[in-house]
């Protein structure tokens, strides 16, 4: 489909899908948070208009969001994962989280969130936290630099003041509970060899457990999709191959590349309105 406006039968068949699986999967990129107010960081355009600090550097996302900028200039590297934090941090979750709550509890066999978000906003909704598979990390957990064996800590107390015209932190800089050595976030960045994954790890088996389960059970599976593009596949990759099974249904939702399998339901919206606009099919 292309990225028009979807059809009344895309949202009353994405509304069918939710309200008779069994369980739910939502699949979360970046494009998540934009109704939020997070910016989604696309294109080097995008990102320089948001950060020109940046621009005047000549650094776009990909060049920032290395692990080797804290061993070589960490004020750049917590001016840059700092003013996230403190982002993310004062950032509300849209209603849109609220509603797939209501969603995920009428499930039989319950829900799982899997993103490539790093910012928390899952569980700032009250999704419970053993629910939540991030791939990549959270930026409100932090590990030693040195890796002296304290493994991942939380960011809870940690604050990075920020110049907001060079984008470089300044003052004291989060460090290890342990050694006193520098922290880093505990996320998976471009070119990490060094990132503990752990609690991802933990994350991980625990979402396939449950997706074994739903597996052993035959349910039916409503994967929900929303803001994951092909910049960073991972979470389209992921939802795809799950709506390889009879019993799934892919429901993609993304402004601009909404297309997707034979099968799948493709909605050119926004996630916020295309909740509303599926909410509203479910409670007729």
């Amino acid at each position: 489909m292309s990225p028009e406006a979807p059809t009344p039968d895309a949202i009353a068949r994405a509304a069918e899908a939710v309200a008779t699986a069994d369980a739910l999967l939502i699949g979360a990129g970046a494009g998540m948070g934009v109704d939020s107010g997070l910016p989604d960081f696309r294109g080097r355009e995008g990102f320089w208009n948001a950060y020109p600090p940046y621009a005047r550097l000549g650094l776009d996302f990909v060049q920032l969001a290395s692990p080797s900028w804290f061993r070589r200039d960490p004020g750049l590297a917590w001016g840059f994962y700092g003013h996230r934090l403190g982002l993310y941090r004062s950032t509300a979750p849209h209603e849109g989280f609220q509603i797939l709550r209501r969603w995920a509890d009428r499930m039989k066999e319950g829900a799982f969130v899997y993103t490539s978000n790093v910012d928390g906003q899952f569980q700032r909704a009250g999704f419970p936290a053993d629910r939540v598979h991030e791939v990549h990390g959270a930026i409100d957990a932090l590990q030693c630099l040195a890796k002296c064996g304290v493994g991942v800590f939380p960011a809870e107390g940690q604050a990075v003041e920020i110049d907001p015209e060079t984008m470089r932190a300044v003052g004291v800089l989060p460090s290890c509970p342990r050694c006193g050595s520098l922290a880093r976030p505990n996320i998976l960045m471009f070119g990490d060899g060094g990132w503990d994954p752990s609690v991802t790890d933990a994350q991980a088996e625990r979402h396939r457990a449950w997706l074994g389960g739903l597996l052993r059970s035959r349910a039916r599976l409503a994967v929900v999709e929303f803001g994951a593009g092909t910049a960073v596949p991972t979470v389209r990759h992921f939802c795809e191959r799950l709506a390889t099974s009879p019993a799934a249904t892919l429901i993609r939702v993304n402004p601009r590349e909404p297309e997707g399998p034979a099968g799948s339901i493709s909605i050119p919206k926004g996630a916020l309105e295309a909740i509303r606009a599926i909410d509203l099919k479910l409670d007729k």
